[in-house]
């Protein structure tokens, strides 16, 4: 017997009798003893692989009556993958084999598999149709290449058998063994799945199933490869959980620091190749995964995928890292939720890594399609930005997990009614964010991220996408999550940046505005009273108590009127409102009703935020009406000049204050609270001497005493019960002493924005922002984005001296030139950039001084004759522009 018609013992025996074969392997199966194991996994193989060989070659008969073999001539022919589905099956059932013709070869695999020492061994196919032994296995045909790379053996890589490799090609000068590993390692879901595992096995060890194991997980094989919908009956009994070992991290990021110390140019080709046929691999695999508990093997490919270094450049970048994005956008929810709670457990160190490469392929993507001016380009049917954008999520929520998270116990979605013993809840709840349900978490229980939120933001997304069509998309009655291609940016908002989400609340309110409007036209046409807006006429001497009448009135009488645009009117004055009026009726209103005189707030000496008075003495209608207010500056866009604690806005996103959020609540106590928790000493009682009764003062300067439990001044503070003690006395002081005064104030804002996309959009951090506008002051950034008309110039002399002015003046100036020029002192929200001011010229030089059209942002400026004059004239008006000095 020639060598390319050797067949080994065992084999031959399976073919003259294979139940004899199969009873052999049975009783195999029922030994304990390792070896026995080894040869059983062995003679197993070799049965799949002579069901896989009768399916695609036959047994040369051409009068076979074998139903299930390709000499039979009713058989339908198979691809690889079904032949190989088709086999794995018929092993399971035990099929009848057929006879090895003579003028039929057996075949093995070529392979690369890990030994006991980490080696590699390479057995390569041979071929009947050469006579010349070496001939045969360096030259095989391209079509039995293809058989041999899809017949089912599972491989598996390690940090040492990858050592060996290299080294063993350096030595021989070629890198053909490495080339052929990471090709046939890279590009199988089930061969990189297996690699890398937290305890290293050898091939025996890591395939040594009992028969019952086998069946039952080549029956889930066959349903994947052969993509039945419909699972037969016994489909939930068969089921079983994955045995595959976590991934190595560590391990794999050593193994690719070795592996990229050679030249990319010698393996990066092969690689990349590998990583787009494991991309294909998982889109047509994952439809067909509707179990549950049967994708670990891919939760660890991604794992291992994503350690690879140098995603973010070359090929990798252009090439495979989309490939494997568009891929992973199908992931099932509950993959993606082991996939974050991998990245954030055993990777989270790399999610930072991982982020810069996703955001380096979406500015990628970006940056071509702007330099090769494609028509038309859409950020939201790009198909790579979008599949990096649903990953991205997946690592938002990793690093959620991977941070400082509170209990969920501390979410209050609804607020209990003092008065009248009503539950407050939003019209339009929005719809809830599967992977968040599947994780358990919120953004709202992470107090503190591994890396910072504002690090998931991308600008050039944010500066590119267009928002108008990104809400047409949100909106859309298919919508996102029943039309994939509808996608819109405002379903992931952690990486738009918070000036681009306002854009999109912006859409929001203005749309809503304008159906509001066209409902009260409609009414006008069937005889009905019409106001198309929110029109309050208020006294200035009397801005409060005429404002909070009328809002009043229409909180009760028709609610849905607060929806509408809001237009002010100052009794006795000429102003007419495009936004400027408003301005500064949310400007007064605010001065005075946070004034420490109406006692409604007080001010935290230690942090000078501004609370609410626990013992106030006003209705909870005046807390309502101050929510309402807060409300319709969101709605109209105006900042206010606010100054509360970041727990308001964590409470009014659906959040209980807790310990951690007196921090900046009231730095003093906090601090305190700090020491008492940290302080282990045995003295404990003697040293603080406290009792769950505590004291506070009211604005009288009274003091107040509360029991946190009954008979409080009787239960000692002890080494036992001081984080019982710490977490009651904050529950006190930021829920249950305001109870009755927030409650209020929570339910007018809900009646402004409860049909708002404000809660999806933004974080408490960005509530703030949203409502205080920033902090940062760079009139350096104003100055490069302002505009000019009436034929000024940034090169004309009195804009230039008109800026050597501005930079020159005091903070505080500078802050009345601002609310002089937009009637608010207030910057926006993404900077002064994002003012758009105009500087338009008023004439020739005169005595006049400058003016301003605040609801545009346009300052008149003539051409004065001097810098000297032009100074004089503008702090005049900057100081003197109160009341009806503002148009």
């Amino acid at each position: 017997m020639n060598s390319s018609d050797s067949i080994t013992d065992s084999d031959e025996a399976s073919r003259t009798d294979p139940e004899a074969s199969s009873s052999a392997f049975d009783n195999e199966t029922k030994s304990t003893d390792n070896k026995d194991e080894v040869m059983k996994r062995a003679a197993a193989k070799k049965l799949i692989e002579r069901y896989f060989y009768q399916l695609t070659d036959g047994c040369g008969n051409p009068q076979c009556d074998n139903k299930y073999c390709a000499s039979n001539g009713e058989m339908s022919p198979l691809t690889p993958d079904e032949a190989a589905a088709k086999a794995i099956q018929l092993f399971s059932q035990e099929a009848r084999l057929c006879e090895i013709h003579p003028n039929k070869i057996a075949r093995k695999q070529g392979n690369i598999i890990n030994n006991t020492n980490g080696s590699s061994n390479e057995v390569t196919c041979k071929t009947s149709q050469t006579t010349n032994e070496s001939e045969s296995q360096s030259n095989y045909s391209s079509k039995d290449s293809l058989k041999c790379n899809s017949a089912p053996v599972p491989t598996f890589l390690t940090e040492q058998a990858l050592y060996d490799i290299i080294d063993e090609c350096e030595a021989n000068n070629s890198y053909s063994p490495l080339i052929r590993t990471l090709g046939e390692i890279f590009s199988s879901i089930e061969n990189l799945s297996k690699s890398f595992p937290q305890e290293a096995k050898s091939p025996s060890q890591a395939y040594s199933l009992d028969d019952a194991d086998i069946k039952a997980l080549k029956k889930e094989e066959v349903r994947t490869l052969e993509g039945e919908k419909d699972k037969d009956e016994d489909s939930s009994a068969d089921s079983i959980k994955s045995s595959l070992p976590l991934v190595d991290v560590p391990s794999v990021r050593r193994a690719f620091t070795a592996l990229f110390k050679l030249k990319k140019s010698i393996f990066e080709n092969a690689l990349v190749n590998a990583l787009v046929t494991l991309a294909g691999n998982l889109q047509m695999e994952l439809p067909t995964r509707k179990e549950r508990g049967v994708n670990d093997d891919i939760v660890n490919v991604l794992l291992i995928v994503f350690e690879i270094p140098g995603l973010c450049s070359g090929d990798l970048l252009e090439t495979a890292l989309p490939a494997i994005c568009r891929a992973a956008q199908g992931l099932p929810i509950e993959v993606q939720a082991n996939l974050a709670r991998q990245w954030s457990e055993v990777a989270r160190s790399s999610i930072r890594i991982i982020l810069m490469n996703l955001q380096q392929l979406i500015t990628y993507c970006i940056l071509r399609a702007m330099m090769t001016l494609m028509p038309d380009f859409c950020l939201q049917d790009e198909n790579v930005i979008t599949s990096a954008t649903k990953l991205m999520k997946i690592l938002y929520y990793a690093n959620l997990l991977a941070g400082v998270l509170e209990s969920p116990e501390l979410r209050c979605h609804t607020l209990s009614d003092s008065t009248d013993g009503l539950l407050i809840k939003p019209k339009n709840s929005l719809p809830s964010d599967l992977l968040a349900d599947e994780l358990g978490v919120h953004v709202l229980d992470c107090r503190t991220p591994y890396i910072p939120f504002s690090e998931f933001y991308h600008e050039p997304l944010s500066e590119a996408v267009e928002m108008d069509r990104d809400f047409a998309n949100y909106k859309s009655e298919t919508g996102i999550r029943m039309n994939p291609c509808k996608f819109s940016f405002m379903h992931y908002p952690f990486i738009l940046t918070p000036a681009t989400k306002t854009m999109g609340l912006y859409f929001d309110n203005r749309i809503r505005m304008y159906s509001e409007r066209r409902i009260s036209f409609l009414q006008a046409v069937t005889g009905l009273p019409s106001q198309p807006f929110l029109k309050l006429k208020v006294r200035r001497d009397h801005i409060i108590d005429d404002a909070l009448v009328e809002l009043e009135m229409i909180s009760m009488d028709n609610p849905s009127d607060l929806k509408k645009q809001l237009v002010v009117e100052f009794e006795g004055e000429q102003g007419i409102d495009e936004g400027g009026v408003s301005k500064e009726f949310f400007q007064l209103v605010i001065e005075e009703i946070f004034n420490p005189d109406y006692a409604m707030f007080v001010i935290q000496p230690e942090s000078q935020t501004t609370w609410f008075n626990p013992t106030s003495f006003e209705s909870d209608a005046q807390f309502k009406l101050i929510g309402v207010v807060l409300g319709l500056a969101i709605y109209n866009n105006v900042i206010l000049a606010v100054n509360f604690p970041m727990v308001l806005y964590r409470k009014l996103m659906g959040r209980r204050g807790s310990f951690e959020d007196l921090q900046d609540w009231n730095p003093v106590l906090y601090n305190s609270l700090k020491q008492l928790l940290d302080y282990e000493e045995p003295n404990f009682e003697d040293v603080f001497m406290l009792t769950f009764r505590i004291s506070y003062q009211d604005v009288f300067g009274s003091t107040i005493s509360y029991d946190l439990k009954h008979d409080g001044d009787k239960i000692l503070v002890t080494q036992e019960n001081k984080y019982e003690f710490v977490d009651m006395y904050a529950d006190f002081l930021l829920n249950k002493s305001v109870e009755k005064q927030f409650s209020a104030f929570y339910r007018g804002f809900q009646m402004v924005v409860d049909e708002s996309p404000l809660e999806l959009l933004f974080r408490p951090e960005e509530i703030e922002l949203l409502i205080c506008g920033s902090k940062n002051f760079d009139f350096d950034e104003l100055e490069l984005s302002t505009e000019y008309d009436g034929g000024y110039s940034n090169e004309t002399q009195i804009i230039k001296d008109f800026w050597s002015v501005v930079h020159a003046l005091s903070m505080e100036d500078k802050r009345k030139l601002l609310q002089f020029t937009t009637g608010s002192d207030r910057v926006p929200v993404g900077g002064l950039s994002k003012l758009k001011l105009v500087v338009a010229k008023n004439g020739p030089d005169s005595d006049r001084l400058p003016t301003a059209h605040t609801c545009f942002n346009v300052l008149l400026l003539p051409e004065y004759s001097s810098k000297e004059k032009l100074k004089d004239r503008l702090v005049k008006a900057i100081n003197y522009s109160k009341g009806f000095g503002m148009l």
